[in-house]
């Protein structure tokens, strides 16, 4: 049987992989037709005694590789097509509908707003079954609002209620190398999103009871409710939940940079190390006391009907099964439970199988319940750094008499542990974060058993004696001050550019022989293998052209010029929340994907939807030079140094020409209002091919522009204000004249951006007209003015939102 082990789950593999490449889903029944002919040619298969010529067990172990390919392909196929039939219907996108409902998991807290799940019990045809909801307050996506809503009352997992609700699909931001939102809501089931209207229009929110469902996930509300009553630091109340419950939202931004800084983010989340940990300790403790059952029992001890050993392998698999479905049930969580039920079941019929087949098992049986668990960092790091520690095996340690000796024996096998999960995990960390912790190997020697022994069983103690979480919080702060100060140092992260796929594969393969216990030659042949990860450099422009990369983030502005050898950031995005914006979390990780050192940062005005990312993105890039027009009364100016952005600026970069059009030194004086103010900026290469990027300005300024300036004419324009109706005139439009205009909004923005009328007129000049909610972020070179790359149809999956 193990012969076939290895093919049967490197088939199971590539099929989940296959199917989730495609773009667009077959019909339902295809799927079903390769789930039917790969488990007849998996029974017929098992059902052929193996033959001892080679080449004979050879065709078998294909064919068992074949039908295990189909069988993958089509039941995640199947399941897809079924799951892409509870898509929300397209007329309801918009419309106040009225849904009762049961909240289905434990809502998360926003300041004065709520975030959660809801499962539809009565509503219109064709909303689907799960919801992702917002209930907001009076702040809302980080602007404070007139006291005209009331905050959301408490809400908990298991009531009903009724909503006047809005909804759209399930639409993300898709950047080059961002993260997948519309994947992740795909693969909790959330087929639409939106928000509870409490407007004078509206019916008021009304509960209607609490049910006895989802009990799981009242109980992890409750323990997190306890938490907060008895930890008064909110800071390390979020670190203690998500300990204990795996409420990793409850943890604060500046906490979570420090642990990524640190690497070991792992430990905040609720990894296999907890798991097999506390699984440890509960079978250490019931295989003592099945053993002792005599004395309690003598008549009729517990082990004669099953023995010790079993029972401690039984009852530590239930509770690291419980613990992980209280905790919120993620990959690493699934990993180790079924990790640890398959060691366990093999133990109970005395078999013991080589790890390469209980590691793939386990991979097998995590992807066939959920197959878009493999686009996830977490199934990634988290199965490669158990096969690291299955591959590396343990070192062969000379028995020793002396306590000394051995526990010296036990510290140098720590040692060595962490220090292949640190060089093996490394390359990893850079294809999937573009990012890797220097400091990673130190702060996981101090992390990892000052979590493990100390954190995390206070944690769990404090379920029966809650003052015990004081003292879990004393040992998190001690812990946090150390890992903060070694992310302080600057040498503490390094990055490196996204590669392409072969220096991604030949990464991988110099890692295992790295991990294997092979002769030193040969790991230093793996190493090798990485260096092309290490050193590689993202392509840049030719000198004399340039490149525009105008990302997707919702409704705002944030375009990257980039140049032979320079790069302007042209605004920063919106501030989505108090806890994040699109610096944080679309910019920040495009320059880490490209290698990008920002030379300046122009913020063209002080709206938030210009300006609300700057923070994030000038902390990771403080050598910027940064122009702008905001008030010297802003927030940011007592940050940050910056200058005026004025009519007649200009300088040149590898051959390409930059010139500020507006505004003038005089408006700044006339305190104008901030779309007025917005800087203006025109590049022009070597080959004379050029763009205008224009902010927010209004028609008074386009035609001060076409009065002052010398020259207007652009291939590619930032479209005025998102699209407004107050920006575009049929007279800016005939001076630019432009081939391509970009659109940077929100998918149904609440302003009706970009407007039909405004649409109309580029539409009557003959100009392609992009637009980020359909383009995601696109890629515009000087040198080809009329090709541009769009990032939704590049990465295009069936799980993506295709608009009409």
């Amino acid at each position: 049987m193990f012969s076939f082990l290895s093919p049967f789950c490197v088939g199971w593999f590539v099929g989940t992989a296959w199917q989730l490449q495609e773009r667009d889903l077959m019909a339902w029944w295809c799927y079903a037709r390769c789930c039917v002919a790969g488990l007849l040619l998996w029974c017929a298969c098992l059902g052929i005694k193996p033959s001892a010529q080679a080449s004979r067990r050879h065709w078998l172990a294909g064919a068992l590789c074949v039908g295990a390919l189909a069988l993958a392909f089509g039941q995640s196929g199947w399941r897809a097509a079924h799951h892409l039939q509870q898509t929300l219907a397209p007329d309801l996108e918009g419309r106040t509908l009225s849904l009762v409902g049961v909240v289905s998991a434990m809502p998360q807290r926003l300041g004065d707003s709520w975030r959660f799940r809801f499962d539809v019990e009565d509503g219109p045809v064709g909303v689907p079954p799960r919801l992702l909801l917002g209930w907001y307050g009076n702040n809302t996506w980080g602007i404070a609002t007139a006291g005209t809503t009331q905050p959301p009352p408490d809400l908990r997992a298991g009531d009903r209620w009724r909503f006047d609700v809005r909804l759209k699909a399930p639409h993300g931001h898709i950047n080059p190398h961002g993260f997948d939102y519309e994947l992740w809501l795909w693969e909790q089931s959330l087929q639409a999103t939106g928000y509870v209207r409490t407007g004078n229009k509206d019916n008021a929110p009304e509960w209607l009871g609490r049910t006895q469902r989802h009990w799981i996930e009242r109980a992890r509300q409750g323990v997190r409710e306890s938490i907060d009553a008895q930890v008064s630091d909110r800071q390390m109340a979020g670190l203690v939940a998500a300990l204990l419950v795996g409420d990793q939202a409850a943890i604060e931004r500046a906490d979570w940079d420090v642990f990524r800084a640190t690497g070991v983010a792992h430990l905040m989340a609720i990894s296999g190390l907890h798991i097999t940990g506390l699984a440890w300790m509960a079978a250490l403790f019931m295989g003592v006391l099945w053993r002792h059952s005599d004395r309690w029992s003598p008549s009729q001890p517990w082990s004669l009907w099953l023995p010790a050993p079993q029972a401690a392998h039984l009852f530590g698999c239930a509770v690291a099964l419980t613990y992980a479905l209280f905790t919120g049930w993620g990959v690493p969580a699934q990993r180790t439970v079924w990790m640890l039920v398959t060691v366990s079941l093999l133990r109970w019929q005395g078999r013991r199988w080589p790890w390469p087949h209980t590691w793939g098992v386990v991979c097998v049986v995590v992807l066939a319940l959920d197959p878009w668990a493999m686009m996830q960092a977490g199934f990634w790091l988290s199965f490669v750094a158990v096969g690291v520690l299955f591959a590396s095996g343990s070192p062969a340690w000379v028995e020793t008499e002396t306590l000394r000796q051995r526990v010296w024996q036990r510290v140098l096998g720590v040692l060595r542990e962490q220090w292949l999960m640190s060089v093996c995990l490394a390359p990893l960390s850079l294809l999937l974060f573009h990012q890797v912790s220097v400091v990673g190997w130190l702060a996981n020697l101090v992390a990892v058993p000052w979590v493990t022994l100390a954190v995390t069983p206070l944690c769990l103690l404090g379920l029966l004696y809650a003052p015990l979480w004081s003292l879990a919080v004393w040992f998190l702060q001690v812990l946090m001050a150390c890992l903060s100060w070694m992310a302080a140092w600057s040498w503490a992260t390094w990055s490196a550019p996204a590669a392409p796929g072969w220096v991604a594969m030949a990464a991988m393969l110099g890692m295992g022989l790295w991990a294997l216990r092979l002769p030193g030659w040969m790991r230093l042949g793996g190493v090798s293998l990485v260096l092309p990860l290490l050193f590689w450099q993202a392509p840049r422009p030719e000198p004399g052209t340039f490149e525009l990369i105008a990302a997707d983030m919702g409704q705002g502005h944030a375009v990257l010029l980039r140049t032979a050898s320079h790069a302007l950031l042209y605004d920063t995005g919106p501030r989505y929340s108090a806890e994040t914006d699109a610096g944080q979390r679309v910019l920040v990780p495009l320059l880490r994907s490209l290698g990008e050192r920002l030379d300046a940062v122009i913020i063209s005005h002080q709206d938030s939807d210009h300006s609300g990312g700057a923070m994030s993105v000038l902390a990771m890039q403080p050598q910027a030079r940064v122009w702008t027009s905001m008030p010297e009364s802003h927030p940011l100016q007592a940050l940050y140094p910056m200058e005026r952005c004025e009519r007649g600026q200009h300088w040149r970069w590898d051959d390409v020409q930059f010139e500020v059009l507006h505004p003038d030194p005089e408006d700044y004086a006339r305190r104008a209002k901030p779309n007025a103010m917005s800087c203006v900026l025109r590049v022009q290469s070597a080959s004379g091919s050029s763009a205008l990027l224009v902010g927010d300005i209004e028609a008074p300024q386009e035609m001060r522009l076409i009065q002052q300036a010398s020259s207007l004419q652009a291939d590619w324009l930032l479209v005025p204000h998102h699209g407004s109706a107050t920006s575009s005139t049929a007279e800016f439009l005939s001076v630019v004249q432009p081939q391509v205009a970009v659109v940077q909004s929100g998918y149904r923005n609440r302003f009706g951006h970009p407007r039909p009328e405004v649409l109309a007129r580029y539409d009557a000049r003959g100009v392609l007209v992009v637009q980020s909610a359909r383009c995601g972020a696109s890629t515009w070179h000087s040198d080809g003015p009329m090709l541009v790359r769009c990032e939704r149809e590049q990465q295009q999956r069936y799980w993506h939102h295709h608009l009409p």
